[in-house]
């Protein structure tokens, strides 16, 4: 992963609406179409989870905001810790990248599929430090782009 690929910061919010409208009224940003999801994902210790998940990014970039609620209990719920959780990159091979991170000495902490079948789209990887990184696959990428310019993702 290189600096110039990070594409967002994924922030953990308990209210999405109430945290776009902070967000707009400090920064003047302008957001992407909420999004509200029943999202699939792979935990190491238990499998496939599906979790209750409200996300928005903003519209301008190159690095873009994401802010997300998810569900109690889950990785994107905000009652363990609001604010700033991940840092996201594009990457050409979400399975390469993650296993190249887990040989550095990284956790694996979720996955879009399992990691037999590829890890999927994306995956949250976290750094001996405690960081977490999402490399995202640059296949989605024209779906987000055209996301943030007003279109459906």
């Amino acid at each position: 992963m290189q600096l110039e690929d990070m594409f967002h910061v994924g922030i953990r919010v308990p209210d999405l609406d109430d945290a776009m409208r902070n967000m707009t009224g400090a920064a003047a940003l302008e957001w992407s179409s909420v999004q509200h999801r029943q999202q699939q994902i792979w935990l190491p210790r238990s499998g496939v989870a599906v979790v209750d998940l409200r996300f928005t990014y903003s519209s301008a970039g190159p690095v873009h905001l994401e802010l997300l609620q998810g569900e109690p209990g889950s990785v994107w719920d905000a009652g363990d810790g609001p604010g700033p959780h991940h840092l996201g990159f594009w990457v050409d091979d979400v399975a390469s990248t993650t296993e190249e991170l887990l040989r550095q000495g990284w956790t694996l902490e979720l996955a879009g599929r399992a990691p037999d079948e590829g890890y999927g789209a994306f995956t949250y990887v976290r750094s001996p430090a405690g960081t977490i990184v999402e490399p995202v696959s640059t296949i989605v990428r024209p779906a987000f782009e055209r996301w943030w310019a007003g279109g459906d993702l």
